[in-house]
């Protein structure tokens, strides 16, 4: 066994000994004084301690304590009623702090023992018993979170156990303070009897075996009594307040001194309102003003004072944070922040300030968020978080949209104007600058405000610069919302999916298609505007046809057929009939002949003279109908669909390509137009 191990168990040892064995007096005065430093030393380390943790050993620190004390007062009960006397710490206590009179000494005695028993004891017996019952309460949360962090990677094994371990000792502590809170209480009780005893059988053997007078018994053994209660109430009174102080500590970073400073004087405007009503009680009262008037410039100084140091953090706290970027600038993992890429970026110049700025009216982040929505109701996807920024080497009235760090449009905007769109026929009285509208490219005049009532009643349709950004920026949205949706985003609509559907998604995921299968459909459905916001119907579709192929085109299509209804509304309304541009019997025969497989799928390998004729009359078909006001939609048969729309996707993206499995029956279809070879 080591040293420190023999002494703990000498001294545990050497307690018991003292209740049997007679102790000398000199001897009782340092093991008193030994009881009151060890006393101290408890309560300081309980008010430094950041949690209850770090103390530990207090339960058993208590039980120690209190045995030691009891065996104390037994040592002083033998020395009081068997000699009359118990060493100078007893005398000078009894006759000290009474300061003479035996009956003030008895009531701070029993004040102690009230404020121990009943105030301080009692609160913390509650609080720890209230700690343990919720520790173990909220012991199986804990466990299931740091699995959780554990399984996410957040945490290693290592770690893990140690914060299994803390959650088992917290818990044990806190059983543990709970019954050590008893002998505190018990304590109390035994310093009362032992006081009577100590009392009344000194009394009692002073006149009866010392042949003491009356009055000379009476003080003298009533100042020992006291002593010895005083001199045994005081170390209990502090291990009692510590014992207090580590129950109701909650963890922080610092101890209890740093936590009263950060916290309790955090307001100095609160100390000079204090220091005001201090200052009229001495003018409105009885209270002399030479009172209060002291204590209140104390406040007021030591408010000034506080505040001058949270001025002063606050300004290190800026001067730190400025330091810690120009560091990270300069530290060579920075350069890793400058490969991130925003999905979607608007930038504009400084003149559209107010564009951004809500408190100079703008909406454009309100709009945002409408757009955001719209999207997902429309497409039935999750657009990203546009970031917004102002760049300085952008013209003050232009800006820019960018898709993945790429400009994909922009435009001028001015904002003190309306951009007025011609309803197809000029009115020379309508004077303006003119411009493109920067979403369909049509041809537009940026009117003033004195212009725009009588532009609207030409019929030219009017807007102003918000909503000319709103409509860009949603056209461009929808055009390359494909190139928005990544395997991760794929990941997110499938999770959300699986909430409502787990058999459906686990029925289909792993097994029978990966994620980046499912994210090439959905590429390709979003490429041509078809909204995959029904991802039930998408989802059974594929569980019905990916066993049988795992070609992404081929499954696109079997989605396309089964959202037949979907598209039908799309591009018809209810009972209007679907003007459309036929492919010709002698094409369709071609481009079937044409198609050619391999191990990667089928594709197209048309000859270039027969793919410029198609070119050629397709585009005089689709101008003939945009110059009729209509929109060109081409039809042909469900065999050779998309393989059509891969040839006319290069020049004509925007044309719509569909089948006549995508229609349903009760669709009336008008050709206005063939496209043959």
């Amino acid at each position: 066994m080591k040293t420190k191990d023999l002494v703990v168990l000498a001294g545990v040892i050497g307690i018991i000994m003292m209740m049997i064995l007679p102790i000398p007096t000199w001897l009782l005065d340092v093991l008193l004084i030994v009881n009151i430093s060890l006393a101290m030393i408890i309560l300081l380390i309980a008010m430094n301690t950041k949690e209850a943790l770090e103390f530990s050993i207090f339960p058993a620190m208590l039980l120690i304590t209190t045995l030691f004390r009891l065996a104390l007062n037994i040592s002083t009960t033998k020395l009081i009623l068997g000699q009359g006397d118990a060493g100078s710490v007893v005398a000078t206590f009894g006759s000290w702090i009474a300061g003479g009179q035996i009956a003030i000494g008895f009531v701070v005695f029993l004040i102690l023992v009230v404020v121990q028993f009943i105030v301080i004891t009692k609160g913390s017996e509650r609080v720890a018993e209230v700690g343990a019952r919720f520790t173990l309460d909220a012991m199986p949360g804990k466990q299931m979170s740091i699995d959780a962090d554990l399984n996410a990677g957040l945490i290693n094994e290592h770690q893990a156990r140690e914060r299994r371990s803390k959650i088992e000792r917290e818990a044990d502590f806190y059983g543990a303070m709970d019954g050590a809170s008893k002998f505190v209480k018990g304590d109390a009780i035994a310093s009362i009897i032992i006081l009577l005893i100590n009392l009344i059988g000194g009394f009692i053997i002073g006149m009866t075996v010392h042949g003491m007078p009356f009055a000379e018994a009476l003080s003298t053994y009533s100042v020992l009594t006291i002593g010895d209660g005083l001199v045994s109430q005081i170390p209990a009174l502090l291990i009692s307040t510590a014992a207090g102080l580590i129950v109701t500590r909650a963890s922080s970073e610092g101890n209890l001194a740093d936590d009263i400073t950060a916290q309790l004087f955090s307001y100095p405007k609160l100390l000079y309102i204090v220091a005001g009503v201090i200052t009229l009680l001495g003018i409105f009262t009885p209270i002399h003003f030479l009172t209060t008037f002291p204590l209140a410039i104390l406040l007021v100084f030591a408010a000034r004072k506080m505040q001058s140091n949270l001025d002063l953090k606050v300004v290190e706290a800026e001067q730190q944070q400025e330091e810690q970027q120009i560091e990270e600038v300069r530290s060579p993992e920075s350069v890793i922040n400058l490969l991130q890429i925003d999905p979607i970026e608007f930038e504009f110049g400084y003149g559209l300030i107010p564009l951004a700025d809500t408190q100079q009216g703008g909406d454009l982040l309100d709009r945002i968020i409408m757009i955001r929505r719209q999207c997902a109701l429309e497409l039935g996807l999750v657009v990203p978080v546009i970031r917004i920024r102002d760049n300085i080497q952008l013209k003050p009235n232009e800006y820019v949209i960018k898709i993945k760090g790429n400009v994909v449009g922009g435009g001028e905007l001015l904002l003190n104007h309306y951009l007025a769109m011609s309803p197809g026929f000029d009115d020379d009285s309508i004077t303006g600058i003119e411009t493109l509208e920067p979403a369909f490219g049509l041809p537009a005049l940026w009117i003033d405000e004195l212009t725009k009532e009588r532009a609207e009643l030409s019929g030219y349709t009017v807007v102003d610069p918000p909503s000319v950004v709103a409509t860009h920026l949603t056209e461009l949205i929808k055009k390359h919302c494909h190139e928005l949706l990544g395997r991760q985003e794929t990941r997110a609509l499938i999770d959300n999916l699986r909430e409502n559907y787990p058999v459906l998604v686990d029925d289909l995921i792993p097994s029978v298609l990966a994620v980046g299968d499912i994210q090439k459909v959905f590429v390709k459905l979003l490429r041509e505007k078809i909204s995959i916001r029904d991802m039930v119907t998408i989802f059974e579709t594929l569980a019905d046809y990916g066993t049988y192929t795992k070609d992404p085109d081929v499954l696109t299509e079997y989605v396309r057929q089964a959202l037949s209804r979907q598209i039908t509304q799309q591009f018809t309304s209810q009972g209007e009939t679907l003007r459309v541009i036929t492919v010709g019997p002698n094409l369709e025969k071609k481009i079937a002949e044409s198609v050619q497989q391999s191990e990667q799928g089928s594709y197209l390998a048309l000859d270039p003279v027969s793919t410029q004729s198609m070119y050629q009359k397709m585009n005089e078909q689709v101008n003939r109908l945009l110059q009729m006001g209509q929109q060109p939609i081409v039809l042909t048969s469900p065999a050779i669909r998309m393989y059509l729309r891969q040839v006319i996707e290069r020049t004509m993206q925007d044309i719509p390509v569909l089948s006549y499995s995508e229609l349903e029956p009760n669709v009336e279809i008008q050709s206005v137009g063939v496209v043959n070879l």
